[in-house]
């Protein structure tokens, strides 16, 4: 019997990767008017680029890309980008159709609810917060909780131990199969790929290896009541 539902947060929960390109596009157009020069496009590739380097959850990312291409950081380009950033990154925050409807109806059913994800503690719970979902878990945990990013297992368990509940009991929901599906199936959880959130400029993987696929939110209804 499935007792709790463990979830990825960005880009099962959220469309992380819209947001993100919508926020750098805002960025960079900020930060070519305040004096960037730089077409869009190249600014954006090379934007991106940096994040690909030095991650992409980086605080000081503008930072890191004006010492790549101008070699020396301007507060006022900075500035520019970062105020622009913020308020895409508010417009463009929204959960997948149907998610938070989702959320409701396996709350009503007495399931317990989680979030796994490597983002540090402090951005997941500021975009549960943005979501307005910041009450709907009855656990959050993140990188800075186990030191571990996923596929490790320790943030799954983690997680289990906060909830109280067996590997058996438990369907974890995630879009990367690499992270998602091998760390939970190593802990024994069954696995359901989120494949409506994988990014489309990524080769689909030739093989999954998840126990469920879904293709949009309200799958995983059903799935809970099947397993």
């Amino acid at each position: 019997m499935i007792k709790a539902v463990l979830f990825d947060l960005d880009n099962t929960l959220v469309d992380f990767m819209r947001m993100k390109r919508a926020s750098v596009e805002a960025a960079v157009e900020a930060m070519i008017n305040a004096g960037l020069r730089m077409s869009k496009r190249v600014a954006t590739l090379r934007l991106f680029k940096v994040y690909w380097r030095v991650g992409i959850e980086h605080p000081q990312i503008f930072q890191e890309f004006l010492k790549n291409v101008n070699h020396h950081v301007d507060d006022r380009i900075v500035a520019a980008g970062i105020v622009a950033y913020r308020k895409a990154q508010t417009a463009f925050l929204r959960p997948y159709p149907g998610m938070t409807s989702v959320l409701h109806q396996l709350k009503t059913r007495g399931l317990k609810l989680a979030i796994v994800s490597d983002a540090p503690r402090l951005k997941a719970w500021m975009r549960l917060t943005e979501l307005g979902l910041q009450d709907m878990f009855d656990a959050v945990v993140a990188y800075d909780d186990t030191g571990e990013r996923k596929p490790s297992t320790l943030p799954f368990a983690k997680a289990l131990d906060q909830l109280n509940v067996r590997p058996v009991e438990v369907i974890h929901v995630g879009d990367w199969p690499e992270r998602d599906v091998i760390g939970a199936k190593k802990l024994g959880i069954r696995a359901a790929w989120a494949r409506y959130g994988w990014d489309p400029a990524k080769p689909k993987p030739r093989t999954h290896g998840a126990d469920f696929v879904i293709d949009k939110p309200i799958d995983i209804l059903r799935l809970v009541g099947k397993a």
